[in-house]
């Protein structure tokens, strides 16, 4: 038979102890996880093509470093069980002794990432030696009150914190170097999207290591862990050590595109933020931090350009999701991708554009109502009138109270209607593609 022409690897098996025999292998290309990551890069490379006034390449400078953060978080959630409350407190630290680093004009600019994730992983080193001695609900408080004592003592040490309005610095220093000097925010983006795929690359890679391998097996059953031989304690400390150096990458991204480090970067505030981001996006798998970094920017720092009501979308968002969704956006995404894989995703697409559409009624009822309601009670001054979907709206009259209601009891009566169709297209589709699996395993 003749081989495919594919890349081989060559190895060698000791068969005794004086005869060596040489068996070749051949390994197919995973053409599928090339794509991937070539998409990816891309990605990467041309979202300034398309955002590029201002603001845009802010936002995209943002979204890099919180994607770069929540990976880092997921090390110690997602993949190891270790709900931490106070992970922001190596991003901060790192950030902070990268802003010191740039104003001692000490390490180029492109290396400053490499300052705050050394500084990230030394605290990990000393911080985590305590807070790892326990695991499950008493590592989290131990967290918690960590992150409190770093926050307080930002605030009592105004030498090194610079107190309540922190430090500034400057990230253009040391000349241009090829044209490069990163006062353009288009060149700081770079930096970050740079930073942030190699480090994707390196996360990654982690996975794939004997260490990678048993945090998983640390979260899922430490005691059956214990009795192979391995120390659960050593695990989640190493896991931790190396999150806190990708959270010190992130930090020190954070501080070339800011230029000011603050005590809220060490605050409950910033964990929390980077908590509920992650499981937005999906702490059951490797690329569900990215997405939640997209999702949480749009909504934290997009969506208060439109409206005060932000934070109540960003909560009612987060409770709708684990509620109908408990695997966050990726879940979703790898159901509706594992559908289309197996040839079923036009058995369900009919009753799934209804179901969305009786969804996106009940947003629209729902934003109606809430953005009236806000105008009436925080914005009475400026009139009774407020522009919402392009249309001046009077939030004295009945109309527009009356129309939200209705788009919310449409939107009621047509998800009622609509889910026992989907549910069944779900269902036959599933066990289509349950049968496909057995007859070819």
């Amino acid at each position: 038979m003749t081989p495919p022409a594919l890349p081989t690897i060559l190895r060698v098996t000791l068969m005794t102890k004086t005869a060596m025999a040489t068996t070749l292998t051949y390994a197919p290309l995973n053409l599928g996880r090339w794509l991937l990551w070539s998409t990816y890069a891309l990605v990467l490379l041309a979202a300034p093509l398309v955002f590029n006034q201002g603001s845009g390449l802010t936002m995209l400078s943002q979204m890099g470093t919180v994607m770069l953060f929540g990976l880092s978080y997921n090390m110690l959630l997602g993949q190891g069980g270790m709900l931490s409350f106070g992970h922001a407190v190596y991003a901060g630290l790192g950030a902070f002794f990268a802003a010191h680093a740039m104003n001692q004009a000490s390490v180029p600019v492109t290396l400053i990432p490499l300052v705050g994730g050394v500084a990230g992983m030394g605290f990990g080193v000393l911080f985590g030696y305590v807070t790892t001695r326990k695991a499950g609900t008493t590592f989290a408080m131990i967290t918690l009150g960590l992150v409190e004592l770093v926050f307080a003592s930002a605030l009592m040490f105004p030498g090194f914190f610079g107190g309540e309005g922190g430090i500034t610095t400057n990230r253009v220093y040391g000349g241009q170097v090829f044209g490069i000097t990163y006062g353009p925010q288009v060149q700081v983006y770079y930096l970050i999207a740079g930073w942030l795929f190699l480090c994707t690359a390196a996360a990654y890679a982690y996975t794939q290591t004997p260490l990678g391998r048993i945090i998983n097996a640390v979260r899922d059953n430490p005691e059956r862990v214990e009795f192979i031989g391995y120390d659960t304690r050593w695990v989640r400390y190493l896991v931790l050590v190396l999150s806190s150096f990708f959270a010190g990458v992130s930090g020190g991204l954070s501080a070339i595109n800011f230029e000011i480090v603050s005590a809220e970067n060490v605050s409950a505030v910033r964990s929390g933020a980077i908590l509920l981001f992650t499981f937005i996006g999906g702490i059951g798998f490797f690329f569900g931090p990215l997405l939640g970094g997209v999702v949480g920017i749009l909504f934290s720092v997009l969506l208060p350009d439109y409206t005060a009501a932000w934070q109540l979308y960003l909560g009612l968002f987060f409770v709708l999701l684990v509620r109908f969704a408990p695997g966050g956006l990726g879940s979703l995404l790898m159901l509706l991708l594992r559908t289309a894989k197996f040839g079923q995703f036009g058995r369900i697409a009919p009753a799934l554009a209804r179901l969305s559409l009786a969804v996106l009624v009940g947003i629209a009822g729902l934003v109606l109502a809430i953005e009236m309601t806000y105008h009436v009670t925080q914005d009475a001054s400026n009139g009774p009138e407020k522009k919402l979907f392009g249309v001046l709206v009077d939030t004295h009259a009945a109309g527009p109270w009356l129309l939200a209601g209705a788009l919310v009891a449409a939107a009621l009566l047509g998800w009622r209607l609509a889910r026992p169709g989907f549910v069944q297209a779900w269902d036959a589709a599933g066990a289509v593609m349950a049968d496909t699996i057995r007859r070819n395993p």
